[in-house]
């Protein structure tokens, strides 16, 4: 796979970051930053985006470095509307959006970097226009689409009964 110490660093901790969402999901519906799972996720988020600004697999700065600092803005703006805006109102709406939204932009990199790495010798993807990245990619948006409207109506339905 031809990893670096630094990618090796990166993908561990992506992985942990995305198991720590995927659970906060099926828990609570959300990335919910109260919870050990939020924290996990948005620890190992800034730690993922950030260690990728190391990583120069096309030569140089480029659009995944600016992608992965996109990234770092939704999470550390959902970060500070969970503690500083407390309460249900509307700043739930940003935050649950922002959160779900950094978490589907993770998706991008993660599915183009493995379908084009695994399995070794006869990776998936054949490069990143292949129409399988783009067929995966999505579903995952319809699937982001769906989370973010559930969402909604479960906040707006918390908002409503205070």
């Amino acid at each position: 796979m031809g990893l670096s110490n630094l990618g090796i660093f990166h993908t561990l901790i992506g992985i942990v970051a995305i198991v720590a969402a995927i659970i906060s999901y099926i828990k609570f519906g959300k990335i919910y930053l109260a919870h050990s799972t939020g924290k996990i996720y948005f620890y190992g988020t800034i730690i993922t985006s950030l260690t990728s600004l190391g990583i120069f697999n096309h030569g140089g700065f480029n659009r995944g470095h600016i992608f992965a600092l996109f990234i770092v803005f939704l999470v550390v703006i959902a970060y500070y509307l969970h503690f500083k805006k407390q309460g249900n109102n509307k700043f739930r709406y940003f935050e649950n959006f922002f959160l779900s939204f950094s978490f589907f932009l993770s998706w991008v990199p993660t599915i183009n970097e493995t379908f084009n790495r695994v399995p070794v010798g006869h990776p998936l993807a054949k490069g990143p226009t292949d129409p399988l990245i783009a067929k995966t990619l999505l579903v995952f948006l319809i699937l982001f689409i769906f989370g973010s409207v559930f969402q909604f109506i479960k906040q707006k339905r918390s908002n409503k009964s205070l």
